[in-house]
């Protein structure tokens, strides 16, 4: 008679570094912490630094350091109004030129601010046609409320929670969700099937967007983990936090490395239970 033995699955999701991890240091010092711990990938944010923003050099680090683009994150930050045009439509056009010549899969989006009210009001629509122009996905983060003391106010539009419109695939950001204080595990069951991106970091719900290294805040990180791999999601988890007050380098990687062995765990033990013949 045959013995059931355990074995892990090994789930499909890639596990990357985005570039913004490793800030005040370089894009290119992201793609070699990234090859020396192993991450799958990095996924590029696009911002002040020149390096994020030439596609040329993006493809040399990843060629030598032999990791592969695996997204592009769309300048869409308050500090990068001016970066690839102020026009936010060339913005995501020229992301979406770069994650086709990097072979990059996903360009993540934010949702625009309010007072870029003909974007906003043409966003929706927008990002369905640029969706329908190329393979690469459009996956739009949530956001949250802005708040100072006891007031609260609304950037972003159509809206912060992002489920409330139709997009093609959406970004789960759990530090976004935490700052926002909504149950993120509720925004992934809205998010369903379209649920094409992770950014993965941790928060105590302040009102300032955390971006906690997994495992050190209150988000559902390890949940949220188990379930994709269990659900067979095939995207990709990409650590995002903030190491801007690590006292050295060593310390940043260190709370990389972290962040990757946390991720890594939490992914294969959906998979741990899983009981196959012994012959």
């Amino acid at each position: 008679m045959a013995e059931a033995r355990d074995v892990v699955r090994i789930p499909d999701a890639k596990v990357a570094l985005s570039t913004a991890s490793v800030y005040p240091e370089s894009t290119a010092t992201a793609f070699e912490i990234a090859a020396r711990l192993g991450y799958d990938g990095v996924e590029v944010m696009v911002w002040t630094d020149p390096v994020s923003q030439d596609i040329e050099a993006l493809r040399r680090l990843s060629d030598y350091h032999r990791i592969p683009i695996l997204a592009v994150h769309a300048p869409c930050l308050l500090i990068t109004q001016r970066v690839w045009s102020t026009d936010p439509w060339t913005k995501l056009q020229r992301a979406r030129t770069a994650a086709e010549k990097l072979g990059a899969g996903t360009v993540v989006v934010h949702p625009p601010f309010r007072w870029q009210r003909q974007y906003a009001r043409d966003f929706v629509d927008g990002i369905w046609r640029m969706a329908n122009e190329t393979d690469v996905r459009f996956a739009v983060e949530n956001m949250y409320p802005w708040r100072y003391r006891d007031r609260e106010m609304l950037a972003y539009a159509p809206d912060w929670d992002v489920t409330k419109e139709d997009y093609r695939h959406f970004t789960i950001d759990l530090s976004h969700a935490s700052t926002a204080r909504t149950d993120t595990l509720r925004m992934i069951d809205r998010m369903g099937d379209r649920l094409g991106h992770v950014h993965l970091a941790d928060g105590r719900g302040s009102a300032k967007d955390e971006h906690l290294v997994p495992g050190r805040g209150d988000q559902p990180c390890a949940e949220v983990l188990e379930g994709l791999a269990g659900s067979g999601f095939d995207g990709h988890v990409v650590i995002e936090v903030n190491t801007r007050r690590a006292m050295s380098s060593a310390e940043r990687e260190a709370d990389l490395a972290e962040a990757l062995a946390f991720t890594r765990l939490h992914l294969a033990s959906a998979g741990s239970a899983l009981r196959v013949p012994r012959r």
